[in-house]
C-alpha cells in the first residue's frame, strides 16, 4: 500500500467540538513520576530543512510550551500542543524513529495526569497507526470515540486501521460518518483512497480534488494531497497532468522532497535515468525516506548496473531494521524488497507474518500470490490473487501479476 493517510491538522480537528481536553491543577491529578513526564527534546534539523522559514518559529514555539510546562507540570494543553508539533516535524523531516516514540511518551505522560483525556486518545492512536501497528490504533480509536461520539478524528483513524486489517467496509461506513461529521481535506482524502482500492480512479481524482481545494494553500496536508493527486495521474499514467501537480507543490513548497520524488518516477518513465537520479539525490539530501532510496535501486537494476543495486537495496534494508528498532513494524515493506532482491524464503517470511496479522488485506495477499508465482505455485498464486483482487482495484501493478498469473496457469 502506498504511505498510510497522513495525521493532518491534528488541532483544528481533534479539538473541534469536544471539551474533554482541560488544564489539571496538581490536587486532582493523578501521580506521576518526573521521568514519565518529562518532554524529549525537539530533534535539530540538518541541511536544506534548517533553512526554512518555518524552522526558528517552530523552536520558539516548543521553548515557549517547555516553558509553560516548567510553571505547571500538569498543563495538559500545552503537552498536546508540542506533540502536534512534533506530529508535524516527523512528517517534514522524516525522522520517525525518533519523533513516534518521543510523542508516544508525551501521550503516555498526558494520560498519566489525565486517563480520560480524548485528546491524548486519539494522538496516541495515530502514532501507532504510523507504526504500523494497526490493530492498536482501531481498539484506541473506538476508545476515543467513546469519549468524543461527534469528533470526526476517531473516525479517519479508524478508516485507516479498517482498510489496513483488511476490513473495507468498516472502512467505508467509517468514511462516510467522517464526512457527515466534518467535510474536510481529511475526509476527502480518505474518500478518495477508499475509492481507488475500489477501482474508482475517476472518483478518487474527483475526491482528492476536493481535498487539495480545502487546504490551506501551501500547507503541508495541502502538498501532500497534491502530491497523492499527482500518483493518481500517475496510476492512469497522465504523466503531464501528474508533472504539474508536483511543480505546483515546488513552487510553494520547494522543500517538499516527495514532489521530487514524485518527478523523478516521471523521468525514470520516460527513460530518463540519469534526471531521475539527480531529483532522488535532491529527495533523499532533503529527509532520510527509504523510499528514494529503494528508487534509485530500481533505477541502477534497470540499467543492468548491478553492483550499484545491490549497495543500495542493502542500504534500503538497513534503514527499514532502524525504522523497526523504533517500533515501526516494516515486515511488508521488508518483503517486497527481498523480493527485489530475489530473496524469497525471506520475502515469504515476512509476507506470512503480516498475513498472520491482516490475511484479508489486499496488499499482504498481492505479495504472497506474486511470491507463490515466483516459486511456480500458480494454484497458491491464484487462491492469494483472488484475496487481492476482491476490491476490484485497478492497482497498475497488481494487475500486470495477474496477467502474469493466468498466463501462467
Amino acid at each position: 500500500m502506498k504511505s498510510l493517510l497522513p495525521i493532518l491538522l491534528l488541532l483544528s480537528i481533534v479539538f473541534t467540538g469536544c471539551n474533554n481536553n482541560r488544564d489539571t491543577d496538581s490536587a486532582s491529578t493523578p501521580t506521576a513520576s518526573t521521568d514519565a513526564l518529562a518532554i524529549p527534546a525537539l530533534f535539530e534539523r540538518t541541511g536544506t530543512l534548517a533553512t526554512a522559514a518555518e524552522w526558528p518559529q517552530t523552536k520558539g514555539k516548543i521553548a515557549e510550551l517547555k516553558a509553560r510546562i516548567a510553571k505547571n507540570t500538569s498543563d495538559v494543553k500545552a503537552r498536546l500542543q508540542i506533540a502536534t508539533i512534533y506530529l508535524t516535524e516527523a512528517r517534514i523531516t522524516g525522522e520517525h524513529p525518533y519523533y513516534y516514540p518521543a510523542i508516544e511518551k508525551i501521550m503516555d505522560g498526558v494520560l498519566s495526569i489525565d486517563p480520560k483525556s480524548f485528546e491524548a486518545t486519539v494522538f496516541k492512536a495515530s502514532v501507532k497507526m504510523s507504526q504500523h501497528k494497526f490493530a492498536e490504533a482501531k481498539e484506541l480509536a473506538e476508545k476515543a470515540k467513546q469519549l468524543a461520539p461527534d469528533n470526526a478524528y476517531p473516525y479517519g483513524i479508524l478508516v485507516d486501521a479498517n482498510v489496513e486489517l483488511g476490513n473495507y467496509e468498516a472502512a467505508v461506513a467509517n468514511s462516510d460518518k467522517m464526512q457527515l461529521l466534518k467535510p474536510s481535506l481529511e475526509s476527502y482524502s480518505r474518500a478518495s483512497y477508499l475509492r481507488e482500492i475500489y477501482g474508482d480512479y475517476a472518483g478518487a481524482i474527483e475526491a482528492m480534488k476536493l481535498a487539495v481545494s480545502a487546504g490551506l494553500p501551501g500547507s503541508e496536508p495541502q502538498c501532500w494531497s497534491r502530491n497523492t493527486l499527482a500518483q493518481l495521474y500517475l496510476n492512469i499514467n497522465q504523466l503531464e497532468k501528474a508533472e504539474a501537480e508536483y511543480k505546483a507543490i515546488l513552487a510553494v513548497r520547494p522543500s517538499y522532497a516527495f514532489a521530487f520524488a514524485g518527478l523523478a518516477k516521471i523521468a525514470h518513465n520516460r527513460k530518463d535515468y540519469k534526471k531521475a537520479l539527480w531529483l532522488l539525490d535532491s529527495a533523499a539530501a532533503i529527509m532520510p525516506e527509504f523510499s528514494f532510496h529503494e528508487q534509485m535501486a530500481d533505477i541502477y537494476a534497470e540499467q543492468g548496473l548491478q553492483d550499484k543495486a545491490t549497495a543500495k537495496f542493502a542500504e534500503v534494508e538497513s534503514m527499514l531494521k532502524q525504522d523497526a528498532a523504533s517500533g515501526h513494524s516494516v515486515s511488508l515493506e521488508m518483503c517486497k524488497l527481498m523480493l527485489k532482491m530475489g530473496k524469497l524464503e525471506e520475502a515469504r517470511k515476512y509476507a506470512l507474518e503480516e498475513y498472520s496479522i491482516r490475511p484479508t488485506n489486499i496488499d499482504v495477499n498481492k505479495e504472497l500470490a506474486w511470491i507463490a508465482y515466483k516459486e511456480n505455485n500458480f494454484k497458491k498464486a491464484t487462491e492469494y490473487l483472488q484475496a487481492a483482487l476482491k476490491t476490484n482495484s485497478k492497482d497498475p501493478e497488481l494487475l500486470q501479476r495477474a496477467a502474469a498469473i493466468n498466463k501462467a496457469l
